[in-house]
C-alpha cells in the first residue's frame, strides 16, 4: 500500500470530522492523542481506522487534560502530534496549551465547538471563541483559524501543522458541530503535489551528542524564579508574535469599498452572511461582507480600513458577542457603530441576515 493516503486530487463527499482525519494524514501527522467528546469523536474514530494502514499511531488518554499534555510530550520527542476536542474538553486543554505557549512548543488542536456553558448541548455553537483565542493563563500567544467549509477544514488543518512548526506557537483549527457532522463535497489532495512544502518535526529532547560540547544545550522552561526573568522572556515572545502576525493573518471580504454597512461574521455563520450579502448586492443594496479567517491574530489593519469607510458593522455570530469583543479591541477608537446580531448556540440563516440588513439600512 502507498505511504500516501491521498494521491493526486480526489473529489469526495464526507463529514467534517472525516475530512480532518484525512487532512492530518496528508500533513504527515504521526500520532494523535485524544479523549472522546461530542461532536469531535469521529476524528478519533477515522484516525484510528486509517492509522495502522499508514504506520501512524494513536493513544486514548484518561481525559482531555492528559490528551493535551501527552500531545506536547509527543512534540518534545520529535513527533508531529495533534489532538482534537470540544466544549468542556477545550476548557481542560487550556492548561497544557498555556504550557505550549510558555515553552514555544508547536502543537495543533482541532476544536469542533458545541453549546455552552459547561455540558450544555452537544450540537453547535460559536461559544468557544474567547476560550480558544485567549484561553489559559497568559497572553494568548496562539494562532486560531476559523473554518467555514469542509474544503477549509482540509486546507487549514494542513496549514495549521506548518504554521505551528514554523512559528512555534500553538495553532488551532476552530470548527463547529455543524461542520463536524454534516456531509459536504470537497477536493482532497496531496500537499506535496500542490507545491506545499511540509515542515518536518524535530525532536526537542534526546538529541545525540553532549550538551554544551557537541551541540548547544536544550533549556525548555515554563517556570521562572523572579518576575524580571519572566518579563524578559515574554518580551521575546511578544516580538516574535508581532513579527509573525502579518504573515499568518487571513481574511475574506467584498463590497466594503462602496458600502455604508458591512456584515462581519466568521466560521459557518459567514456562509449565511456571504450568501445574503451577494443576494442584497444583486438587488442594488450597498452592503459589504468581511470575514476574519484568523481570529487570533485578527486582521486589524483591514478591519480598521473597512470600519473607516463604512461607518457601521453588523456583527453576526452564534455567541453572545465573543467575536464582537475581539472586534472592539482590534478597532478601538475607529469611528464605527457596532450593531449586534447574537444568537448564542443557535444557527443563523441567510434569510435572517437579509432581514436584519434591510431593517438596519
Amino acid at each position: 500500500m502507498s505511504d500516501k493516503p491521498i494521491q493526486g486530487e480526489k473529489r469526495v463527499f464526507m463529514t467534517g470530522n472525516e475530512v480532518v482525519a484525512y487532512a492530518a494524514l496528508a500533513a504527515r501527522a504521526e500520532i494523535m492523542y485524544g479523549y472522546p467528546i461530542t461532536p469531535q469523536n469521529e476524528i478519533m474514530h477515522y484516525w484510528t481506522r486509517m492509522a495502522p494502514k499508514y504506520n501512524r499511531e494513536f493513544l486514548q488518554t484518561e481525559d482531555e487534560l492528559s490528551a493535551g499534555f501527552t500531545t506536547l510530550g509527543g512534540v518534545l520527542a520529535g513527533k508531529k502530534a495533534f489532538t482534537a476536542t470540544a466544549g468542556p474538553g477545550n476548557t481542560l486543554m487550556q492548561e497544557p496549551l498555556s504550557m505550549a505557549e510558555a515553552m514555544r512548543l508547536p502543537s495543533v488542536v482541532v476544536v469542533q465547538q458545541r453549546g455552552g456553558p459547561s455540558t450544555a448541548t452537544v450540537i453547535y455553537s460559536q461559544q468557544e471563541v474567547t476560550l480558544t483565542t485567549l484561553g489559559g493563563n497568559g497572553e494568548g500567544l496562539r494562532v486560531v483559524y476559523s473554518t467555514s467549509t469542509h474544503q477549509e477544514l482540509f486546507d487549514y488543518t494542513i496549514k495549521a501543522f506548518n504554521t505551528a512548526w514554523k512559528y512555534k506557537f500553538p495553532t488551532f483549527v476552530l470548527g463547529d458541530g455543524y461542520q463536524a457532522k454534516m456531509r459536504e463535497s470537497l477536493t482532497m489532495y496531496d500537499p506535496g503535489e500542490k507545491g506545499i512544502e511540509l515542515i518536518p518535526a524535530e525532536a526537542y529532547l534526546g538529541k545525540p551528542g553532549t550538551p554544551g560540547v557537541d551541540r548547544p544545550p536544550a533549556h525548555y522552561r515554563n517556570t521562572y524564579n523572579v518576575e524580571e526573568e519572566l518579563y524578559e522572556v515574554l518580551q521575546g515572545h511578544f516580538k516574535d508574535y508581532e513579527k509573525m502576525a502579518p504573515e499568518v493573518t487571513e481574511y475574506e471580504s467584498f463590497g466594503v469599498e462602496d458600502s455604508t454597512l458591512v456584515v462581519v461574521s466568521h466560521g459557518v455563520v459567514a456562509r449565511a452572511a456571504k450568501e445574503a450579502v451577494r443576494e442584497l448586492r444583486e438587488a442594488g443594496v450597498k452592503v459589504g461582507y468581511f470575514r476574519p479567517i484568523t481570529l487570533r491574530p485578527l486582521p486589524e489593519k483591514q478591519l480598521r480600513e473597512a470600519a473607516a469607510r463604512a461607518g457601521r458593522f453588523l456583527v453576526m455570530e452564534s455567541a453572545q458577542g465573543q467575536l464582537g469583543r475581539l472586534l472592539k479591541e482590534a478597532i478601538f477608537g475607529a469611528p464605527v457603530e457596532m450593531i449586534p446580531f447574537y444568537k448564542p448556540g443557535v444557527g443563523i440563516t441567510s434569510e435572517e441576515v437579509v432581514d436584519k440588513v434591510k431593517a438596519t439600512i
